[in-house]
């Protein structure tokens, strides 16, 4: 597989978690009276997407062993907390938060490590600043109930899901150059 190819299954595997992260996100906004049992749902799906996505990116370009375990990490971790609400939706709302606070306080601190790691890249830097400052947010205060939470996730998930587009369309730029052609072997 050439570079070029690499790049581009990473492209397009950035484009759809970015895409997912939107349409979940938009989703919770819109409506944030959702039930405990839906939303439990609805991240279950989004989590195992969006892991099984971040493994499937770990071995699709070249990164140090730091930067591939950090993505090994995330989505281990991402599939587990999808499974865990997935498997056990009874879980009270209290629960959920500290689950889904948690996963964001640890997924951020792990894309932060591997995008400082990265050279220039910021984007999944903020992405995982972003995440932890949700997952803080969320576990300050898991009372304030599934209603916060749901805009709390959503916004977060919107956010997400541009920055990870903005990323996808910088490093397709780059590889093909701002004509649309692939750059050249090495550049």
């Amino acid at each position: 597989m050439t570079e070029a190819t690499v790049g581009r299954h990473h492209v397009w595997l950035l484009a759809l978690r970015g895409v997912i992260a939107l349409i979940f996100g938009i989703w919770a906004v819109i409506v944030p009276g959702i039930t405990v049992l839906t939303l439990d749902f609805l991240f279950a799906g989004f989590a195992i997407v969006s892991g099984v996505i971040s493994l499937a990116g770990a071995f699709g370009r070249h990164q140090d062993a730091a930067q591939r375990t950090a993505r090994i990490i995330i989505g281990l971790l991402t599939i587990g907390a999808g499974l865990v609400a997935l498997f056990w939706p009874g879980v009270t709302a209290l629960v959920l938060v500290v689950l889904l606070g948690a996963w964001a306080v640890v997924t951020g601190a792990l894309e932060i490590g591997a995008a400082v790691r990265g050279h220039g890249q910021w984007l999944p830097l903020v992405v995982g600043v972003a995440s932890m400052i949700a997952g803080i947010l969320i576990l300050a205060r898991p009372a304030l109930g599934v209603l916060v939470l749901a805009l709390t996730i959503g916004w977060f998930a919107i956010v997400a899901g541009v920055l990870q587009l903005v990323e996808a369309w910088r490093v397709h730029r780059a590889l093909t150059g701002p004509r649309g052609r692939m750059a050249p072997a090495g550049a």
